[in-house]
């Protein structure tokens, strides 16, 4: 090999090593800023979670406990399903004001009010028919009839009134009710100079 060629060849593995060095630092610096990103949103959702809880125990008189664990599964479950958090919240303070025992008369039960004969394919999923008085359970179940309500309508609000059995309702009113108790939830969050984050924005 000839004085340049070990020159050349020199100079080639000083570049390599120069581009490692450079990739590397902007790597780590990369991976700082997603790390960073992250824990700032999970800070800002649990502050909005945690602003939520409060408001909702004050309202109906119920334990932090049971409705962390409530908002957290509406959240989640709102994530996998594709629908706004502060609608299924709604949605459950309208149906049966967080208690997750509630029947009504026509058979409805658990947060959301699901009658459970029509929805058999979808409790089966979540471990049967008894798996209705489970709140995430129930959650998860609901969200997705809301879901599939909503996009066989083509409307937020038609399917809501399909959710509620009140299609042929021309006045709308428990989508208004819902919609209602939606806004107030995100009155609560705006009078803390807080910002509700979908899991897509």
């Amino acid at each position: 090999m000839s004085t340049r060629e070990v020159a050349d060849s020199r100079d080639l593995k000083e570049r390599v090593i120069e581009i490692n060095r450079v990739v590397t630092e902007h790597t780590d610096t990369f991976a700082a800023l997603v790390s960073d990103r992250s824990a700032m949103l999970e800070t800002a959702l649990d502050a909005v979670q945690q602003a939520l809880v409060g408001h909702l125990t004050r309202r109906f008189q119920i334990a932090a406990e049971p409705t962390t664990r409530i908002v957290e599964a509406a959240y989640r479950t709102a994530a996998q399903v594709g629908l706004d958090p502060l609608l299924v919240l709604a949605v459950i303070s309208v149906e049966s004001r967080f208690n997750p025992i509630a029947e009504s008369g026509m058979g409805a039960k658990g947060l959301m009010q699901i009658i459970p004969k029509y929805h058999l394919d979808k409790l089966k999923e979540v471990g049967g028919e008894d798996a209705v008085f489970d709140p995430e359970s129930n959650i998860h179940v609901g969200a997705r009839i809301l879901q599939e309500y909503v996009h066989r309508t083509g409307t937020l609000e038609a399917g809501l009134q399909f959710y509620n059995g009140a299609l042929r309702d021309n006045s709308a009113a428990y989508a208004q009710k819902v919609m209602a108790e939606r806004s107030r939830l995100e009155q609560v969050l705006k009078s803390r100079n807080l910002r509700l984050t979908l899991a897509n924005s």
